[in-house]
């Protein structure tokens, strides 16, 4: 189930103002809290982050962060994620530990912690290269 957009430009307004914000060297997330039955999300990736290529690939990350980790059954809360300088260089893993982090600090539940949840993206096996034909190893 994907997540509710927000849409308008004053929905943005109200969060950015309202809202309280929880920053990471990745994102920073804007919380309020609604009287709203459903939880909205909405991303942000401005001019500084990069190109449009760059710009849409933070946006491309950050969303399978947020459906690895939101759970749809939390309320109503407008979310806003805004993607930072580094996020377009990071890898999706380190994009989903911040997104982790920030509902670990915003004090939301995080679906990938709970116990029917697929585990949580953990970083990736260093592969140790094979010594080329002829070769000797020396230890």
């Amino acid at each position: 189930m994907r997540y509710r957009p927000l849409r308008h430009n004053s929905e943005f307004g109200r969060v950015y103002a309202r809202g309280k914000a929880y920053v990471d060297h990745a994102l920073v997330l804007y919380v309020l809290k609604t009287r709203a039955k459903q939880t909205r999300v909405g991303l942000t990736a401005t001019k500084k982050v990069g190109c449009a290529v760059q710009r849409n690939r933070a946006r491309r990350v950050m969303k399978a962060a947020i459906d690895e980790h939101l759970d749809y059954n939390i309320g109503g809360y407008n979310l806003i994620f805004v993607a930072r300088a580094a996020t377009p260089r990071l890898k999706s893993w380190q994009v989903s530990r911040a997104v982790a982090r920030l509902f670990r600090q915003a004090g939301l539940p995080d679906r990938a912690l709970s116990p029917d949840a697929p585990p949580a993206p953990s970083r990736p096996p260093v592969k140790k290269e094979a010594p080329a034909a002829g070769e000797s190893v020396s230890q």
